[in-house]
């Protein structure tokens, strides 16, 4: 493996500052069936509902990825750390053993495998997919979405897996993020410098 450079040095320092969820992809097909601890993973649109997986192309699971063409992101519960730990390759349990274990289920498409206490289900086939340096980019147009109503979630940071707890819910705290419909937020919330009180 190539020494890294200063640069990539530094860039995968920040990149383990930031948090992120843990998932494991799945996949079924012609090319074989085959999963992966991956943390990048995000939302690209709802119109219609799209997202990304980035897979490193020198990982042997890549073109199996890429030739069944259809995906299973399982995002994962607090109670999953070593279940993470087995996709990513940390045991030495075989592909084939970590899938006869009774926590999954078959998507009804094309049997892409699900995880039953998955905090996040989305499934879906690999409309498009770009190569940025040494990774693709796949963008995965999805057709199955389900999301636990309670539980919490596994989280990557500083390079340690974490539970983050479902928070209480305040009635005077409102969080706006990208897909909700614009709010009001209470001015006691608002920082000064923005012209709370």
């Amino acid at each position: 493996m190539p020494e890294l450079t200063t640069m990539q040095s530094i860039f995968r320092t920040a990149m383990a500052n930031l948090p992120a969820a843990v998932n494991i992809v799945t996949t079924d097909g012609p090319a074989g069936r085959c999963g992966m601890t991956v943390t990048a993973v995000c939302s690209v649109t709802d119109s219609p509902p799209t997202a990304l997986v980035c897979v490193n192309q020198n990982s042997a699971m890549h073109n199996v990825f890429q030739n069944n063409g259809r995906v299973g992101i399982n995002v994962l519960s607090g109670d999953d750390e070593e279940l993470a730990m087995h996709f990513a390759g940390a045991t030495q349990v075989a592909m084939a053993d970590r899938f006869q274990w009774d926590i999954w289920e078959d998507d009804t498409d094309d049997g892409v495998p699900i995880l039953r206490a998955a905090h996040v289900v989305l499934a879906g086939r690999i409309a498009d997919s770009k190569t940025v340096g040494s990774h693709s980019v796949m963008f995965i147009e999805l057709d199955r979405v389900h999301t636990r109503e309670h539980g919490d979630s596994l989280v990557y940071f500083q390079r340690k897996f974490h539970r983050l707890s479902v928070p209480v819910e305040s009635p005077d705290w409102l969080f706006y993020d990208e897909w909700s419909d614009p709010i009001t937020v209470t001015p006691a919330l608002v920082p000064a410098a923005a012209g709370g009180k």
